[in-house]
């Protein structure tokens, strides 16, 4: 009987031990956010290198106020309302609630974002262009708008991210970028964190995790379907092809994009710099 008691405990305590793990919110700075327009600036950039435009600019109200719907075989998630609006957006929101949100997928009280919101992309992000996000956002003007909860199967429960975050950790990491050159460099932090070009470019499995064996390969999205853009896939493009596309959206045969990609073009990358856009077109021309 000692023993089973003994058994038991251990038991419980190692049960005990692993969900405080799993479920225990990560440790994040608490110092305030820049708001000097330096950082303002910045955070304007990198909300445009993000694309954030993209998915959180309002339906029925102005500026990032959220209400766009994305459709996928889990559910359909409605982009949040990003504005500093004290009831309906981020109005309140210090630097440990951005370094929380946008690195570890975790709201102001501790709850799991679902990767709808490309978390596990901007988790590699450093901690100052996080936080000079956050510094432009909080200089926005408020707007009111309440975007819908999400629509989502009654089994899917925000607490079983933990789990799925732990699967996506042992699915493995993107392929190492073997190069000391800068561009290509700074072409894989823009394209693989800010610019989370994976989300749409890299096929996932039946749990919704990225195959990052097969970054950038290209991956059916409902009834559309996002290009390889890895060096395979462009193959027939320059990289000064690649760049100008960027800026303009006109394939290498002279054709002009059309589809989300179009949107991306408009609010992301032709938002870039020269400099940045070429950086991108040397890391894509050299993955895998």
């Amino acid at each position: 009987m000692t023993m089973r008691i003994s058994i038991g405990l251990v038991v419980a305590a190692f049960a005990l031990f692993v969900f405080t793990w799993l479920f225990s919110v990560p440790s994040v700075t608490s110092q305030p956010i820049d708001a000097s327009e330096a950082s303002v600036q910045r955070g304007a950039y990198l909300i445009n290198a993000g694309g954030c435009i993209s998915c959180h600019e309002g339906q029925e109200t102005q500026g990032l106020s959220g209400g766009m719907a994305l459709a996928s075989e889990f559910g359909t998630f409605y982009a949040p309302n990003i504005t500093p609006d004290s009831d309906t957006g981020i109005g309140g929101w210090e630097a440990k609630d951005f370094l929380l949100a946008l690195k570890h997928g975790r709201g102001p009280e501790g709850q799991f974002y679902f990767p709808a919101f490309p978390y596990r992309a901007y988790a590699g992000m450093t901690d100052q262009d996080v936080l000079d996000v956050g510094a432009y956002l909080l200089s926005l003007e408020p707007v009111v708008n309440r975007v819908p909860s999400h629509d989502t199967p009654l089994w899917l429960q925000r607490w079983m991210l933990a789990g799925w975050n732990i699967m996506a950790d042992f699915a493995g990491d993107a392929t190492p970028v073997l190069s000391e050159d800068p561009d290509v460099l700074r072409g894989a932090y823009l394209a693989r964190n800010l610019g989370h070009c994976g989300e749409c470019h890299t096929p996932r499995n039946g749990l919704g995790i990225p195959m990052l064996d097969q970054e950038f390969a290209g991956a059916t999205l409902g009834e559309s379907h996002a290009d390889a853009i890895d060096a395979e896939g462009l193959l027939n493009w320059s990289a000064d092809d690649f760049a100008f596309f960027l800026f303009l959206g006109m394939k290498a045969d002279g054709e002009y994009i059309g589809g989300e990609m179009e949107s991306v073009i408009e609010h992301n990358t032709a938002m870039l710099t020269e400099d940045d856009r070429k950086a991108l077109a040397a890391f894509f021309k050299h993955s895998r």
